[in-house]
């Protein structure tokens, strides 16, 4: 008997918000009408699921729909937030000014210009505390300006402000200003934290970080298996693999026991296939849909990250750790070979740090490579990278085979 057309309909569509709400947590009206439109539609089931395998909750409304994510680790910095696709990552300033414009906006009224946003931020970044960690603004410089920019577009993005007149660009130049709507209650749903950062007291950034996404978990064997199942689920969702070697002995066993039960139901409710190697998990997605860093890509830093991640995993065997000095040289001597496919510049001075670092912050949020501790600065090849080794091609010479030797 074939199955009911509308179960499979549903099934598909329940899918399809799920996968959008993994890609974009905070969908909102005007800007994902669609998949907004599912979430609401599915959200019970969506809720239910994601309650059980991941801990995670979610929240719709008419207006938007947000996954509260929690993340696995406070000390992952290779997703940083960008105002837009191939746009600079944010650094420290951008996310104090986007601390201070979310506080700003908090009391603001239901419209504000970026001038008046500007001035807000000016005042509150004059709190003796920012002052003593060396965190001045005054906006007067284009840089400071560009950035807080940035932190608008973003907000943008998110759904927390709404464009009514005018143009960044104007306040960038110092020729006009920009008036906006503020969204209150998706500016209401940006903190996504286990506690309220206004109940820790910790002091030290690290540990008012770990405090923030604390979960306590109450000591039985089922409440402790369900934080476990949480956790790794989580982790498989998010990082682009899950390395044995880098969970808890708990975390460990728990998922080499659990590895086919878990992975099953991330596939049945994603669409992501489960990859599975001696070292670890990864989830692929075969839309290449569910990730912000891809690869291979085109145009020269796809290009480069792609011969940067095939001279690694040559080399991957071997287990050592590999010179950044000697990358650089790598990046010089291939530039020279395609500088007529490569963008302008490529062969100049210090283009080659530039192409490497724009590379290996690629690889290293695709948990290819990893950072070795000390000095001078070296990279390790991780498993996941093997994918992109280049065997040295076979030539038939009579009834046997050899390898050839590439130079």
């Amino acid at each position: 008997m074939s199955a009911d057309p509308r179960a499979e309909e549903n099934r598909v569509q329940r899918r399809k918000a799920l996968r959008a709400l993994l890609a974009k947590p905070l969908l909102t009206a005007g800007t994902d009408d669609d998949a907004l439109r599912l979430a609401r539609r599915h959200s019970s089931e969506l809720r239910e699921w994601l309650a059980v395998e991941t801990g995670w909750r979610l929240v719709v409304d008419a207006e938007s729909a947000r996954l509260f994510k929690t993340a696995p680790t406070g000390l992952d910095g290779t997703h940083p937030a960008r105002e837009g696709r191939g746009r600079a990552p944010f650094g420290r300033r951008r996310y104090v000014l986007l601390g201070l414009a979310l506080s700003v906006l908090e009391t603001a009224d239901a419209q504000i210009t970026l001038g008046r946003l500007a001035e807000g931020i000016i005042v509150a970044a004059s709190e003796p505390e920012l002052a003593d960690a060396g965190v001045t603004f005054t906006l007067g410089r284009r840089d400071e300006r560009s950035d807080l920019v940035g932190v608008v577009r973003l907000l943008l993005t998110l759904g927390v402000l709404e464009r009514v007149a005018g143009d960044e660009d104007a306040y960038l130049t110092d020729t006009g200003d920009v008036l906006y709507d503020v969204r209150r209650r998706i500016l209401a749903s940006m903190l996504t934290g286990a506690r309220g950062p206004s109940t820790i007291d910790a002091t030290d950034f690290d540990r008012r970080l770990a405090e923030l996404i604390h979960e306590p978990v109450a000591d039985t064997d089922d409440l402790r298996n369900r934080a476990l199942r949480h956790r790794l689920t989580r982790r498989l969702l998010d990082d682009p693999v899950v390395y044995y070697d880098e969970l808890a002995e708990d975390e460990r066993v728990y998922l080499v026991n659990q590895r086919h039960a878990i992975t099953r139901r991330i596939e049945e409710a994603t669409g992501l296939v489960a990859e599975m190697r001696a070292e670890g998990i990864a989830m692929v997605d075969p839309d290449d849909e569910l990730t912000d860093v891809r690869m291979p890509e085109q145009r020269t830093d796809g290009h480069v990250t792609l011969l940067v991640a095939e001279y690694l995993a040559a080399r991957a065997d071997r287990g050592e750790p590999v010179p950044v000095a000697r990358l650089r040289a790598h990046i010089r001597k291939m530039a020279i070979e395609h500088a007529a496919y490569w963008r302008r510049g490529v062969t100049g001075p210090g283009a080659d740090a530039e192409l490497l670092t724009v590379a290996l912050n690629k690889l290293r949020a695709l948990r290819m490579v990893s950072d070795v501790p000390g000095e001078p600065p070296m990279v390790i090849a991780r498993p996941a990278i093997a994918r992109y080794a280049v065997e040295a091609p076979t030539i038939r010479t009579g009834p046997g085979t050899r390898k050839a030797t590439r130079t």
